[in-house]
């Protein structure tokens, strides 16, 4: 039988990719989404997009009698740390109801589906030097509303596999970055490089903090993290996905520069800074390189050359 996936929060950045890449492989995608998608993907073969408010049990249940898929790849959320400060409620609504919603909808299929959720390395919060690499045993101290979202769907989603045998395995999400991404350190530098290089920003570059340091994947190996714990994962089991080294985020900010051939100089921006921010994100793969066989095939430098091409094209 051909497999068949939904994609709840088709038009984010990641979930995008999430089809794109199924429908590559041969799936039947069907993509869920709350604001309109990339037109890119309404141009795929083999892929249906359909509204639906997670939020909303009746239209979940609805979506997914439906389209009986055997595979969901739940990315359906609202992602923004920053955003979640501002409406902690709203972000709870979405990311936790919603999750909700989707369990019980999935727990009364008659064919239950594997379900592979897309958590987060918030859920870590501020990790002491020397339990870095995190590992996925680290106690969860989140510091933010989106955060503690993400902790209770990583719960929520071990209970139903364990009360109601729904196969589930837990993707905790580290820094993901990538053509199309936005609101991050690396979009925000490019696209800025971009603009000056076509003349339609002056030579400054706004930043923020440029001391943490992050590991961006790109998003090509994060997606495929997905596919094979879907195929491999062990079921009730996270796993973390990060890329295999941290750069210094001004370190990041320099590379770019150097790939856009553009001469900047550099401002730091109050309203770029956020309230609290970790000193390091990195985590340990070592669990799901056993398990699955994943590993990070893409260099940062690969991931900031494409995002420049993507910025080129776009602008």
């Amino acid at each position: 039988m051909k497999k068949a996936a939904l994609v709840t929060g088709a038009e984010g950045f990641i979930g995008s990719h999430m089809v794109m890449f199924l429908q590559a492989k041969g799936w039947n995608v069907t993509g869920s989404y709350l604001v309109d998608p990339p037109v890119a993907l309404k141009k795929l073969p083999n892929v249906e997009l359909v509204p639906c408010d997670l939020r909303n049990s009746k239209q979940v249940r609805s979506l997914l009698c439906r389209y009986k898929p055997t595979h969901i790849f739940h990315f359906g959320a609202q992602s923004l740390p920053t955003l979640s400060w501002k409406d902690p409620v709203g972000t709870f609504e979405s990311n936790i109801m919603g999750s909700l919603h989707l369990f019980e909808a999935v727990r009364h299929l008659k064919r239950t589906p594997v379900v592979v959720s897309a958590c987060s390395s918030a859920e870590y919060g501020h990790v002491p030097p020397s339990a870095i690499p995190v590992r996925e045993e680290q106690p969860l101290n989140p510091l933010h509303p989106y955060g503690i979202s993400k902790v209770c769907l990583d719960l929520l989603a071990r209970e139903y596999c364990f009360d109601y045998n729904i196969p589930s395995v837990n993707i905790r999400i580290f820094n993901t970055t990538g053509p199309g991404k936005t609101n991050d350190a690396p979009s925000d530098f490019v696209r800025q490089l971009v603009a000056i290089k076509k003349r339609r920003q002056s030579a400054i570059v706004e930043v923020g903090n440029l001391k943490p340091h992050r590991a961006f994947l790109d998003v090509s190996d994060t997606v495929r993290g997905f596919y094979l714990a879907a195929q491999k994962g062990k079921r009730g089991e996270t796993y973390n996905v990060c890329a295999s080294r941290t750069y210094r985020v001004s370190e990041l900010l320099d590379m770019a520069i150097r790939l856009s051939g553009v001469k900047v100089r550099i401002q730091p921006a109050d309203h770029l800074i956020r309230p609290s921010d970790e000193r390091m994100i990195f985590g340990s793969t070592r669990k799901i390189r056993i398990d699955t066989g994943w590993k990070p095939l893409m260099t940062l430098e690969q991931t900031l050359r494409s995002m420049i091409s993507y910025w080129d094209n776009a602008q």
